[in-house]
């Protein structure tokens, strides 16, 4: 069932309301599509530290990775989520960040860390089947005293 105004709009803010439509229409984007490429994020623990990750769940994202990205924030990394757990192989083409990269295991204890140089082809490899990666700033790990053996929280 639908309303009608009580009162109608006046003739004038009609026609501007619609010749701006007419101009800006194309150009608008909704509300829906933009949350819809907004990239999902998820809070993970490493001891008492708390990380906000950027979800790469499926091959496009994965593929893409933090490519061409100038900058990351304070405890903000990307978690690389897999369907199952294999030897996984990272590698820096076209990522300007230096990074460091941890290797988890399904359980969520970490297999491995390795630092990664930007710009570079040269493959990082997990030391065992993992079914996550958690890609931060180069040197977090290491700052925050965390290394293989531990234990990564909040991964679905």
């Amino acid at each position: 069932m639908s309303r009608a105004l009580k009162y109608p709009a006046p003739r004038g803010l009609v026609v501007l309301l619609s010749l701006i439509a007419s101009l800006c229409g194309p150009c608008m984007i909704p509300v829906r599509a933009q949350s819809a490429s907004a990239p999902q994020t998820v809070q993970l623990g490493a001891g008492m530290h708390v990380i906000t990750a950027e979800v790469a769940a499926t091959d496009s994202a994965r593929s893409r990775g933090l490519m061409y990205r100038k900058e990351l924030p304070p405890n903000h990394g990307m978690l690389f989520v897999f369907e199952q757990a294999n030897v996984q192989c990272f590698w820096m083409r076209n990522t300007v960040l230096p990074l460091s990269i941890a290797f988890i295991q399904e359980d969520g204890i970490i297999s491995n860390i390795d630092d990664m140089q930007p710009m570079t082809d040269t493959s990082h490899c997990s030391s065992a089947p993992v079914r996550y990666v958690l890609e931060m700033e180069q040197g977090w790990f290491a700052k925050r005293g965390l290394q293989a053996g531990k234990k990564i929280t909040g991964l679905r």
